[in-house]
C-alpha cells in the first residue's frame, strides 16, 4: 500500500492509557490505515524518532462561537495540540436568534465570556436564525481543527420567550413545548449537545444575570425531553450549587430524563474541601447509572493582570483611571511621574474591585509571569516575598514592576484550585473516574484569562515537571485529553490512534514541551485585543491527515470542518 503520509519511528501513546510502543503510522485519505513497522511507500514522511506520538487533543470546553464565524484558526487552542474543539458552553452562543435580539446575545457573550462587543458586532455575519442554519453556515468554512457546537440555553430561551426569557420569567407549558421541539431539531441537525448556566457569576455587559439562571425544573425536563426525542446529544452545565441537594437533584433529573451524559464544571473555591460535596453527588449519580462527569482543570484558574490586560493591580483607583485610556507608551510616561505614583498608592481599590484585590492577599498570591510560566508557584516567589527581600513596600514594588520596560509585564493571581497553595486538588480531580479535563475556555476571557493552554500543562507539568508532589503517568494523561474527552461528547471516530479512525495526531518533542508566556495581540475584528499563548515542543500537528502546524508555525492547510453530533 502507498500511503499519503507515514509517521516514522515515534513512541506511540495511543490514547487508551496503555504503555507507549515504537511504531510507524500509515495515513491515507485522512484516516489511520496501518500501525507497525511499515515499508510501504508514501508521498510524505514525518520523522518522529525521539518524539512521542499522540492522538490530537479534544477540548470539550471552548467559546469560539464568534471566532469560528470570522476566523479560520482557533488559536490559542490550536497552538496546544487541540484538533477538535467543542464550543457553545455555559449556555451562551449566537443561535437561535431573531434579528431584534442580536444586541442582547452580544451583550451576554461580552459580559459572561469577556469577548469585546465591538469585535462581535463587526465580526458576526448574522446570516442565520435557527440553530440548524448556524450549523450550516459553519459547515461552509474551513479551519485548522474540527469544531463542534452546542445549543445554548440563553439563546434558546430568548428566542422562544423574548423579553420574558431574558428577564428570567418562568416558562409556560407552551414555551417548554417550543423549547423541546427546537432542542430536538438542533440535535438532529448535528448539535453536539445542550449547555446551560445557573451561576450568578454569569452576567451580561449590562450587569443582567444570564437568562437561564433560574429556569425551573419543568423547563429543564422539557429540554431533556427534546434530547431524548432526538436520541442524541449531551448536556453541559455550570451551577453555583448554593442549595446543593436541590440543585443537583434538578440537573440529575435532567440527565436521567434525557438519557444522556451530563458534565458540570468542578473546581476548588476558596473553601478547600467544598468541591468534595459536589463530587460526592456525582459519585452517587454514577453509582445509580446516570452518567455525570465533573469537568476539571489541570491547574489553578487565575486572573492575568497588567497594563495591556483588562485589569491591573491599580485598576479603578482614581489617579490611575485619569490616564487609563491613554496608549501604553503615553500611559507609561504618566505613571512614571513620582507624584502620580504616590497618589495611586494612597488610594483604595474602588467598589467592585475589592474581591480581586483580596485574592492577591497583600501580594502573597500575586506572581509575575515569566517566559515559561510557573502554574504551581510558591510564596517565596510572590511579589510580596520579592519586595520583602528588596526591603521595599509591596505595592510600591509591584507598581515599579508594572511600569518596567515597555509595560508588557503581567501578573498572575489564582482564584480557583489554589486554596491550599498547591495543585493537589487538581491531581485528585484528574485521577477521579467520574471527571474529564475541560474548562480551558479557549476564545473567551480574552483580557484576563488564558487557559486554552491547559492541554500542554496537563502533559508537561503533570507528566514531567512537577516538583511539589506526585506526578501522573504520561499514558494516562494522554488518554484523559484524547479518548476520554472525545467519548464525553460522543465522538467515537477520534481520540485514539487505531486503524480506521481519524488521523488527528500530535508529534511532540516531550522533553522540550513548554507553555510560553501569554501576550496581547490585536487581531480581533474592529482592532480588538486578546491574549495569545503559544507553546514549544509540538513538532507536528495533523488534522484529518494533513499537517496544520510544524514546530509551532502554521502551514497553509485548513482541513478542519464542522463536526456534527453523533
Amino acid at each position: 500500500m502507498a500511503f499519503d503520509l507515514i509517521i516514522k519511528g515515534g513512541q506511540v501513546l495511543d490514547g487508551t492509557g496503555q504503555a507507549g510502543y515504537t511504531a510507524d503510522i500509515g495515513i491515507s485519505d485522512g484516516q489511520i490505515r496501518e500501525i507497525g513497522r511499515l515499508k510501504s511507500r508514501s508521498r510524505h514522511t514525518v520523522d518522529a524518532d525521539g518524539a512521542i506520538v499522540t492522538p490530537g487533543f479534544v477540548d470539550i470546553h471552548t467559546h469560539y462561537d464568534g471566532q469560528a464565524t470570522w476566523a479560520s484558526r482557533m488559536s490559542p487552542s490550536s497552538n496546544h495540540g487541540v484538533t477538535t474543539a467543542v464550543m457553545g458552553n455555559c449556555g451562551v452562543g449566537f443561535a437561535p436568534v431573531r434579528p431584534e435580539d442580536h444586541e442582547m446575545l452580544v451583550q451576554l457573550m461580552e459580559g459572561v465570556e469577556e469577548i469585546p462587543g465591538a469585535a462581535l458586532h463587526e465580526g458576526l455575519p448574522w446570516t442565520w436564525e435557527s440553530f440548524p442554519d448556524y450549523l450550516d453556515y459553519l459547515a461552509t468554512r474551513h479551519y485548522d481543527m474540527d469544531i463542534g457546537a452546542q445549543l445554548p440555553h440563553a439563546a434558546l430561551r430568548v428566542y422562544v420567550m423574548g423579553a420574558r426569557g431574558a428577564n428570567r420569567e418562568p416558562a409556560t407549558a407552551q414555551d417548554i413545548a417550543a423549547m423541546r421541539r427546537l432542542v430536538a431539531e438542533a440535535m438532529r441537525a448535528g448539535a453536539i449537545g445542550f449547555s446551560s448556566s445557573r451561576t450568578l457569576n454569569h452576567r451580561s455587559s449590562t450587569g443582567a444575570p444570564t437568562p437561564s439562571l433560574t429556569a425551573e425544573r419543568a423547563e429543564l425536563l422539557g429540554i431533556a425531553d427534546g434530547i431524548r426525542d432526538a436520541g442524541r446529544g449531551v448536556l453541559e452545565m455550570i451551577s453555583d450549587f448554593t442549595e446543593l441537594d436541590t440543585e443537583f437533584d434538578n440537573v440529575e433529573a435532567m440527565a436521567e430524563r434525557a438519557g444522556c451524559a451530563l458534565s458540570v464544571s468542578l473546581a476548588q473555591g476558596l473553601s478547600p474541601n467544598g468541591w468534595h460535596k459536589v463530587m460526592a453527588r456525582i459519585e452517587r449519580a454514577n453509582a445509580k447509572g446516570t452518567v455525570i462527569r465533573g469537568q476539571v482543570a489541570p491547574r489553578a484558574i487565575g486572573i492575568l493582570t497588567g497594563l495591556t490586560n483588562t485589569t491591573n493591580p491599580f485598576f479603578t483607583r482614581p489617579s490611575y483611571m485619569e490616564v487609563a485610556k491613554l496608549p501604553v507608551p503615553e500611559r507609561l510616561v504618566a505613571l512614571r511621574d513620582p507624584a502620580r505614583k504616590a497618589r495611586i498608592l494612597a488610594e483604595a481599590p474602588s467598589k467592585g474591585y475589592e474581591r480581586l484585590f483580596r485574592l492577591m492577599a497583600g501580594g502573597w498570591k500575586l506572581w509575575e509571569v515569566t517566559a515559561t510560566p510557573d502554574y504551581e508557584p510558591v510564596p517565596e516567589d510572590s511579589m510580596a516575598a520579592r519586595a520583602e527581600r528588596e526591603g521595599v513596600e509591596t505595592w510600591s514594588y509591584v507598581y515599579d514592576r508594572l511600569i518596567a520596560g515597555d509595560g508588557l509585564v503581567m501578573f498572575y493571581t489564582p482564584f480557583a484550585n489554589y486554596a491550599d497553595g498547591n495543585l493537589e486538588c487538581c491531581r485528585e480531580m484528574l485521577l477521579h473516574e467520574n471527571t474529564v479535563p475541560g474548562l480551558g475556555d479557549g476564545g473567551a476571557h480574552v483580557g484576563t484569562i488564558c487557559d486554552a493552554s491547559f492541554s500542554t500543562t496537563l502533559l508537561a507539568h503533570w507528566g514531567r515537571d512537577r516538583r511539589r508532589g506526585e506526578r501522573i503517568d504520561l499514558p494516562l494523561l494522554v488518554k484523559r485529553q484524547t479518548q476520554d474527552t472525545a467519548r464525553a461528547v460522543n465522538l467515537t471516530d477520534r481520540g485514539v490512534l487505531a486503524c480506521g479512525l481519524r488521523a488527528d495526531i500530535n508529534v511532540i518533542d516531550f522533553p522540550n514541551l513548554r507553555v510560553l508566556a501569554p501576550e496581547m495581540v490585536r487581531d480581533l475584528p474592529a482592532g480588538g485585543a486578546r491574549m495569545q499563548q503559544r507553546a514549544s515542543g509540538y513538532v507536528y500537528t495533523l488534522v484529518n491527515g494533513e499537517i496544520t502546524y510544524h514546530n509551532g508555525v502554521a502551514t497553509d492547510a485548513l482541513p478542519g470542518r464542522l463536526v456534527r453530533g453523533q
